[in-house]
């Protein structure tokens, strides 16, 4: 069967280079498999393809290929396999060890790259108190504003050659050893053209290496001002968003900005109208939903919207992060309160549901280390639905129906269940660990004998070659307990029958020459 235009409405695999195997030749090796034949037509590598040291890759030393899990021979294989690629750039932040910060440890004030990174108390200079330890804590009312991912200040202590140490910007992760050596993910200074001169560097070195799909990564914290919360600042994030598209579009890359935000907060219709790739964080918790009351309608509700106002999506069940459940909710604006896709009680009941299953909570923080809002469930989605088959697999006959590109993550192609040992053995922020656990190539073939696993590669295979993907999507009327979904392309057609109180499918889908069907059971 011929395939369809995959930045468009291919299938895409995501994982880590060596989330099958031990690199990704033998991910390569997975997907050269008869089974896998025409289910993939992209493939979102996640950044330990590049050098990083943190944060299972999104602290990047630099983005030249990670040789140990990654060759050249590799990328042509793929290429090979007519599968196209998608990257991360995490706009942000680099690591500590990277040469730009390795550069300014070394020299310090004379350092080249003196601008690149952002002290933290230049920044806040004249807008705070110096405190007893040498940081500026930042006035009452621009410190109330900040957003934070973590408890305390965002910042890390670096030695300088004049025997000083200076706190540096550092919204995510770090890391400081007994020994006093310290990893961290250090914000760069987009007011620096160098920042851009490497932008424009790395962009190019993606392409180079087949990059057609790039995820910007933590771009929404990258415009940094006083007085503003420093998470999407306007208007200076669309103005950074639009020079990066500049050079995307020159680069022949297609652009799709992350942002985790509460949907009553519009960004995702603010992005998506200024012409970007969105990302259909909203899915994983709706479907779970969905799954868990036996009602359609707000999952129904949400994919309207998506077809009624244009939307380009890229949406999944599980990932390499948490179970979105914050994107879900309402959020008051100027006195006035946009609902959420869920209401709060609803919300919560699926975090309760998930809980109990054994996955694990992500919180943010204010300045004081008081928790301000829950963030995200960390479980593996087959974990989050109790372990039944049954639901796996109408999750993601839902999801094959679902306007935009479907990514799907290779634990939960395998039916992969919560690795409480990864977690605990990560310590204190080990909780992504929980729905990362790397597969032999032993674990696939017997995966490659289960129904489950073959009845998810039967649906992916349908959505990423049938012609009526490539057309148009309605959603047909049906009672709550029901979903009914239509695409049609010319005469080509695809229609998705679900019951939710039986957990039951059926997809009928080809021409007005021959009709084929696949069941659930």
């Amino acid at each position: 069967m011929p395939k369809q235009n995959s930045t468009d409405n291919g299938v895409m695999l995501n994982a880590y280079p060596d989330s099958i195997g031990n690199n990704l030749s033998d991910l390569v090796t997975m997907l050269e498999k008869p089974e896998f034949k025409d289910v993939f037509s992209l493939f979102y590598v996640l950044p330990t393809f590049f050098n990083s040291d943190l944060d299972r890759g999104f602290s990047i030393i630099d983005y030249n290929l990670n040789k140990e899990l990654v060759s050249e021979s590799d990328l042509e294989d793929l290429e090979h396999l007519n599968i196209q690629l998608k990257f991360d750039i995490v706009l942000n932040h680099l690591s500590v060890a990277s040469p730009q910060f390795k550069d300014l440890l070394k020299k310090g004030e004379q350092s080249k790259y003196k601008d690149f990174f952002i002290n933290w108390n230049s920044f806040w200079k004249g807008n705070g108190i110096m405190g007893d330890d040498g940081i500026i804590i930042p006035k009452k009312e621009f410190l109330e504003k900040l957003f934070m991912r973590k408890s305390g200040l965002p910042i890390l202590k670096v030695p300088f050659p004049d025997g000083s140490t200076q706190p540096y910007w550092n919204t995510f992760y770090q890391k400081i050893n007994d020994d006093n050596t310290f990893l961290g993910q250090m914000d760069v200074n987009a007011k620096s053209e160098l920042v851009w001169d490497f932008y424009e560097e790395t962009l190019q070195k993606l392409s180079d290496f087949g990059c057609k799909i790039l995820r910007l990564d933590a771009f929404a914290y990258l415009h940094k001002e006083i007085g503003q919360s420093n998470f999407f600042n306007t208007p200076g994030t669309w103005q950074y968003l639009e020079r990066i598209n500049k050079i995307a579009k020159e680069k022949n890359l297609i652009l799709l900005p992350e942002i985790h935000a509460e949907y009553g907060l519009n960004l995702h219709e603010e992005i998506a109208n200024e012409g970007y790739q969105i990302y259909d964080f909203f899915l994983p918790g709706l479907m779970i939903h969905t799954l868990e009351t036996k009602n359609s309608e707000s999952l129904i509700k949400w994919a309207n919207e998506i077809i009624n106002k244009g939307y380009k999506t890229v949406n999944m069940l599980g990932c390499h992060d948490g179970i979105p459940v914050l994107d879900l909710k309402g959020k008051e604006i100027n006195g006035a309160y946009n609902k959420g896709l869920l209401e709060d009680n609803e919300i919560k009941n699926i975090m309760n549901v998930i809980l109990e299953r054994g996955g694990r909570v992500k919180n943010l923080y204010n300045a004081d280390g008081k928790k301000i809002s829950y963030y995200q469930i960390n479980a593996t989605f087959y974990s989050a639905l109790g372990e039944d088959d049954k639901k796996l697999l109408l999750a993601r006959a839902i999801q094959m129906f679902m306007p935009g590109i479907p990514q799907v993550w290779y634990l939960d192609l395998f039916a992969g269940k919560n690795d409480y040992e990864a977690a605990e053995k990560a310590g204190n922020g080990g909780h992504k660990e929980i729905n990362r656990t790397n597969l032999t190539l032993q674990e696939i073939e017997v995966g490659l004998k289960k129904e489950v696993v073959l009845k998810q590669l039967d649906l992916m295979r349908l959505r990423n070659t049938l012609k009526a993907f490539s057309g148009e999507i309605k959603i047909n009327e049906t009672p709550k307990e029901e979903v009914d979904i239509l695409w049609q392309n010319k005469n080509y057609f695809a229609n998705l029958r679900a019951n939710l109180k039986t957990l039951s499918f059926a997809i009928k889908y080809g021409n007005e020459y021959e009709v084929n069907e696949m069941r659930s059971t």
